[in-house]
């Protein structure tokens, strides 16, 4: 039982739950495409931060280097994103 409460373990049920939500629950007709783009975009960048803080161990890694991967999460989102925002806005 001791397996259950480790923090990996926790960590790997919310990306599952994560990974479920965007599968199923933003990829419906229930939201518009915008909303549902931002929100898996969203969700993704959340699941890659905890990947590389729980699995890459990260999470004890000097404050520098967690500050840019974090921060490389962050710009690499914003872009894409961007960028779909602008071409949507196009056509």
């Amino acid at each position: 039982m001791s397996v259950l409460r480790e923090r990996i373990t926790v960590v790997w049920l919310g990306l599952m739950v994560a990974t479920c939500l965007t599968t199923w629950g933003l990829s419906q007709d229930l939201f518009s495409p915008a909303v549902a783009v931002t929100g898996i975009f969203l969700i993704a960048a959340l699941k890659v931060r905890y990947v590389m803080l729980d699995f890459m161990e990260l999470r004890h890694a000097p404050t520098g280097a967690r500050a840019f991967f974090q921060s490389w999460i962050a710009v690499v989102v914003l872009v894409i994103l961007g960028f779909w925002f602008a071409t949507t806005s196009l056509t």
